[in-house]
C-alpha cells in the first residue's frame, strides 16, 4: 500500500458466536458495497475489495464474543444508492435497523449514511462522503 492511501486502517476483526449465520449476512451486506471473500481460515473470513480489511471470526481465546458499547465499524462506500443498497442488504439478512440511509448534518453536509446491528449485535454503518462538496465547504 503506498503512503497516498486514503486509509489508515489496516483492518478490523469483529467475533462472533454464530459463525455460519454471521458469515452469510455479510457475504450479502459487504457483497452490496463491492467487497468480496478475500481469505478463509478455520472460524475466519477476510473481506475486502483488494486485500483483507475486514475480519469474521470466532474469538481465538475460545471465549464467547461479546459487543462493545461505543464501538462501531464504518464502511466508506462511493455513491448515496450503495448506502441504501447496503442498509437494505443488511435488513434483508436479519439486521435490526439503528439508522436509515440519509444525511446527519450533526456529522457534516458531506456525510449521508446508514448504521445497522448485524445477528450478534455489532453496530455497522456504511457511509459516502462527498467528496466535492466537502471540498467547496473545507476547503482542499
Amino acid at each position: 500500500m503506498s503512503d497516498d492511501s486514503p486509509s489508515i486502517i489496516s483492518h478490523v476483526s469483529i467475533g462472533t458466536n454464530q459463525f455460519e449465520k454471521a458469515a452469510a449476512f455479510y457475504d450479502k451486506v459487504l457483497g452490496a458495497i463491492g467487497c468480496r471473500r478475500i481469505m478463509e481460515h478455520p472460524g475466519s473470513i477476510a473481506y475486502g475489495k483488494q486485500y483483507p480489511e475486514f475480519w469474521l471470526q470466532t474469538p481465538l481465546n475460545g471465549e464467547p464474543a461479546t459487543v462493545g458499547n461505543g464501538f462501531h465499524i464504518g464502511f466508506m462506500v462511493p455513491s448515496k444508492e450503495r448506502v441504501d443498497a447496503f442498509y437494505q442488504a443488511a435488513v434483508d439478512a436479519g439486521a435490526s435497523g439503528e439508522g436509515e440511509p440519509g444525511p446527519r448534518p450533526h456529522y457534516g453536509e458531506p456525510y449521508y449514511g446508514c448504521f445497522v446491528r448485524d445477528p450478534d449485535g455489532h453496530k455497522i454503518e456504511a457511509t459516502y462522503w462527498d467528496m466535492e462538496l466537502a471540498a467547496k465547504i473545507y476547503g482542499s
